[in-house]
């Protein structure tokens, strides 16, 4: 296979520069306030859940099905409404209730770790001292997020932002050399 370097439309390199400019902006915005962004992200996905439910229960009401799945897809949908509109009332309880499941989750996973670290004798030492050291760092990650649950809103915050800004700065960079590699084939 060869690999040849050809320019891009135009059109496609304006888009690239201005989504990596957008990118690059809302990365600094994250960056500016991380805490808020994870609560924002939840409103918005209660948002996004209460539209799917509205959306649900009006198709099973006007379309013809067998009636035992109908109103059953309508109960569903009207609690996954009632469940959204309680996320967009209370953001804040439930990202903080979010945060402390995956602390909990991420707890019994450094457990794990630092047992199976502790306990494997088939590994080598190198392998067994890294599983307990990855292992306590995750065990004191969720602890510190259980702790205090914004402390958890702030990382997941500056994670995705430094995420953000990465790939927005590659989409402007794509978008400004205008190269892009085509794999030809044989």
């Amino acid at each position: 296979m060869e690999k040849a370097e050809t320019k891009s439309p135009k059109w496609v390199r304006a888009f690239q520069i201005g989504l990596g400019i957008i990118a690059i902006i809302l990365s600094i915005y994250v960056l500016a306030f991380p805490g808020a962004t994870f609560f924002t992200i939840v409103y918005i996905i209660a948002v996004i859940l209460f539209v799917v439910a509205i959306e649900r229960i009006i198709t099973e009401i006007f379309t013809h099905g067998s009636r035992g799945s109908k109103w059953g897809s309508i109960g569903l949908g009207i609690l996954v409404l009632i469940i959204s509109v309680i996320d967009m009332s209370y953001p804040v309880a439930t990202g903080v209730f979010l945060l402390v499941i995956l602390a909990i989750a991420l707890l019994f996973d450094g457990i794990a770790r630092v047992v199976h670290g502790l306990g494997s004798k088939s590994s080598g030492k190198v392998a067994r001292t890294s599983s307990v050291v990855a292992g306590g760092i995750a065990i004191a990650f969720s602890i510190l997020i259980m702790a205090s649950p914004f402390f958890g809103a702030v990382l997941i915050g500056l994670l995705l932002s430094i995420a953000l800004l990465i790939v927005g700065i590659q989409i402007l960079v794509a978008g400004i050399t205008g190269k892009r590699t085509v794999v030809m084939g044989r």
